[in-house]
């Protein structure tokens, strides 16, 4: 059997180039706002951590240091109100990119059965199912799909989402939840529902920024079972440690034993450096509040200028984005790439991201305080 690439979509970043050639036109040249890349210093513990754990000779272990998992569980009872969890339902990634594209494949989801994603959604859900032959299905309402196919094996659910930054409540998950296990107990085929929860230290709007986003794991939503239940937590985002690929799996006992034995047969292991340096980012708090201090100013400053420039950015209640488009009649997100472009700001195209987005831009906060201040002003025609 040859590779499924010949099944796959054109890698979308690179059609921006000639957006990204006329930005830098600009005579105050280019401000990138388009990929969601940290640009402030990784902590200075993390980066301690990693230089002390540097002698490092011999092979980490797939499942993680004992000392890594127990930091996860204490961050999930801490910060996401999941106590309780089993250590050894923790399991270290390579970031979380490739654990989205993989996961169909390393659950054995394969021709014949359905992946549900949502509509406007990160394009590597799309993408992991077809590496796996499986039919990918975007849907806004997993739950009625779940109660009329028998064909679903893996549910992705994002929340905070990206790119519109909506988050979705503990009944909108005990829903889901609640579909799949009905729909595996009709078929007697097990539904597997991962969430994706990579941002869910970056709430903004009530009830999230006070309360915090709930996850697929929170008792509330669980009823106490984590059966069939994954989340895939990623550190990029809140301790600016996008190159340390550092992520984490987390949930269902079994399923999580049946993904490391197949990692260790795989060698997808994260780097004992690596894992030392993400034991020390969860244990810390202050870190990731200062961090998201940034992304809040940063964000105020954009969301104004886009506002005053006649924009209009809807949801984006939690995450690294504002969900962007012009006032008034729709119009075609690449068109408001160009002219934005012609601002020398970059920005992403909602068809990125589904079909459902063609009317949108995402703007990514990731950007220095002086290049949003830069973009601000420009929009404001200043």
């Amino acid at each position: 059997m040859g590779l499924r690439t010949g099944n796959l979509p054109d890698f979308p970043w690179d059609t921006l180039t000639p957006f990204a050639d006329l930005a830098r036109r600009h005579p105050g040249g280019i401000v990138d706002l388009s990929v969601g890349t940290p640009v402030d210093p990784t902590p200075a513990l993390v980066r301690e951590a990693l230089a002390a754990a540097a002698d490092a000779p011999g092979y980490p272990t797939t499942h993680g240091t004992p000392a890594l998992r127990a930091a996860v569980v204490d961050w999930f009872a801490r910060r996401r109100g999941v106590p309780g969890l089993d250590p050894a339902a923790v399991l270290p990634t390579v970031g979380s990119k490739e654990l989205v594209a993989l996961l169909p494949a390393l659950l054995g989801v394969g021709p014949g059965d359905a992946v549900l994603h949502p509509a406007t959604a990160y394009p590597t859900y799309d993408v992991g199912a077809r590496l796996a032959g499986a039919t990918p299905v975007p849907t806004d309402d997993p739950a009625a799909e779940l109660a009329r196919r028998d064909d679903v094996r893996l549910v992705w659910l994002n929340s905070p989402a990206n790119p519109h930054g909506a988050v979705l409540g503990v009944d909108e998950l005990r829903a889901v939840v609640d579909a799949a296990r009905a729909a595996g107990r009709r078929t007697g085929r097990p539904v597997v529902v991962a969430s994706d929860e990579c941002y869910a230290e970056l709430a903004w709007d009530e009830p999230w920024a006070s309360s915090g986003v709930p996850s697929v794991l929170d008792p509330r939503v669980t009823g106490g079972d984590l059966a069939g239940l994954l989340v895939a937590y990623s550190l990029s985002k809140q301790s600016n440690l996008a190159g340390y690929r550092a992520a984490f799996l987390a949930g269902d006992p079994e399923l999580v034993a049946r993904l490391l034995e197949t990692r260790k047969h795989a060698g997808m292991i994260v780097p004992a450096p690596v894992q030392a340096a993400m034991t020390a980012a969860l244990g810390d708090d202050a870190h990731v509040a200062e961090q998201r201090e940034r992304y809040r100013r940063r964000r105020r400053v954009l969301r104004a200028g886009f506002e005053a420039a006649g924009y209009v950015v809807d949801h984006s209640h939690a995450g690294l984005y504002l969900w962007v488009r012009p006032d008034g009649p729709r119009q075609d997100a690449w068109r408001t790439v160009e002219d934005l472009a012609g601002l020398g700001l970059l920005v992403a195209p909602g068809a990125f991201y589904g079909a459902a987005a063609a009317g949108h831009v995402r703007v990514a906060l990731t950007a220095s305080d002086e290049h949003v201040a830069e973009a601000a002003a420009r929009l404001q025609g200043a």
